[in-house]
């Protein structure tokens, strides 16, 4: 088999080198030239299958997977096809690992090393491929499609790769590696080619398939702007050749100014009286004997001075004063009756008319402003209870005063 297929490549190369130049100038052309050729040799080539006629009325063209081969070799940056019929590949993978197993299971190494080396170009085949596309897309992202003169095509160009980076990204979830791991066994070379080789060129493809789809998105948002701001040059100019002494006005001196310059919020202007327009006499004498003269009486520095007097200082004494003497009462009442009284006991008792829970704090803050000797006479302790919702928090209740 290996001798068979051996014969028929170098036959296929030998075809190919006597008629190189004329395949040359259909991958040039987009046809061949078939004056240069007679029957025999057009009847070769189309038996080979390197090149094909689409219809009896049309010329000859390569064929995809010469085309292929020739971009690959040459480094062609048109180079646009995408093979992402992974699907049919798989298929012809697992019946050649079927084949393998059986041809081991009955004893016949010669079919199972042929198998087995149909099974490594296969898989090659289809991870080289994979690689081979994800390449492809790269070279059109680095030129921004620049084998298309416009940026609509640009735009169809960038929409038909999104389309083949997910046709691909689909073909790549065919590939079933529980099956496949089934299918290999217990096989050593079936786990390596089904499973190792291609797990890891399935994940390659798949991290470079997400980025060049980023990629082609941020591609496609700046052709899409620059399409809007030519759209906008273009009728820009279209409107200069319809209409030659247009001139554009100060937009300052304009008083209805187009909604595309307009961008600040509409600002009122003062408003004034034209005494001069004769129609608006009567208006303007209506609203005259509307006004009414206000008098505005100036007191002087002088007179606000001698208004202020220092008579009545008493009354501008804080009420802060009124709830020490307060607080000083009720120390003093604990001292003389030598007993220990709780604050709002002594509140509800000479029936004070603070809020309680100022007078607390100011008895709280009093008894820790005295001197030290004289606080060294009295202890407070704080009345608590638990709180009823937060555990570990306290409040205070009232507060209990007593000689030591």
């Amino acid at each position: 088999m290996n001798q068979h297929l051996q014969q028929a490549g170098l036959k296929l190369f030998k075809l190919l080198a006597r008629h190189g130049e004329s395949l040359m100038h259909a991958y040039v052309n987009g046809k061949l030239d078939e004056s240069k050729l007679d029957s025999k040799q057009i009847d070769a080539l189309l038996k080979a299958g390197v090149i094909w006629r689409p219809s009896a009325d049309e010329g000859l063209h390569l064929s995809s997977n010469l085309r292929s081969l020739l971009e690959e070799a040459l480094s062609d940056t048109r180079n646009r096809q995408i093979d992402s019929n992974v699907g049919s590949r798989l298929e012809t993978i697992k019946t050649l690992a079927a084949h393998y197993k059986e041809a081991l299971h009955i004893g016949d190494l010669a079919a199972a090393d042929v198998y087995l080396s149909d099974l490594s170009e296969h898989s090659y085949s289809l991870t080289e491929s994979l690689r081979h596309s994800s390449r492809v897309l790269w070279s059109r992202i680095n030129n921004e499609f620049g084998y298309v003169p416009s940026l609509s095509a640009k735009i169809r160009e960038n929409e038909l790769a999104q389309q083949q980076v997910s046709e691909l990204l689909n073909s790549l979830a065919l590939l079933n590696f529980d099956t496949l791991s089934q299918i290999a066994g217990d096989i050593r070379e079936l786990r390596r080619i089904l499973v190792l080789n291609l797990s890891q060129a399935v994940y390659d493809c798949t991290q470079e398939l997400a980025v060049v789809q980023t990629r082609l998105l941020t591609l496609l948002g700046r052709f899409r702007e620059l399409r809007g701001k030519s759209r906008l040059l273009k009728g820009l100019q279209l409107f200069h050749a319809q209409h030659p002494d247009f001139s554009p006005k100060d937009p300052t001196q304009q008083i209805d100014v187009a909604s595309l310059f307009n961008q600040a919020p509409a600002l009122l202007s003062k408003a004034s009286v034209d005494i001069h327009n004769s129609e608006h006499e009567h208006d303007l004498l209506l609203s005259l004997s509307q006004l009414k003269l206000q008098r505005h009486t100036k007191v002087s520095e002088t007179n606000t001075e001698h208004a202020v007097s220092l008579e009545g200082a008493e009354e501008f004494a804080l009420q802060e004063q009124k709830i020490k003497q307060d607080v000083e009462n009720y120390l003093l009442g604990v001292i003389e009756s030598a007993a220990g009284q709780t604050a709002l006991e002594y509140y509800q008792e000479q029936h004070l008319e603070w809020d309680a829970e100022a007078w607390l704090y100011q008895v709280w803050g009093s008894y820790h402003a005295l001197p030290e000797e004289q606080r060294d006479y009295f202890a407070l302790d704080p009345i608590e209870d638990p709180h009823p919702i937060f555990s570990g928090n306290r409040i205070v209740r009232d507060l209990q005063v007593w000689l030591r």
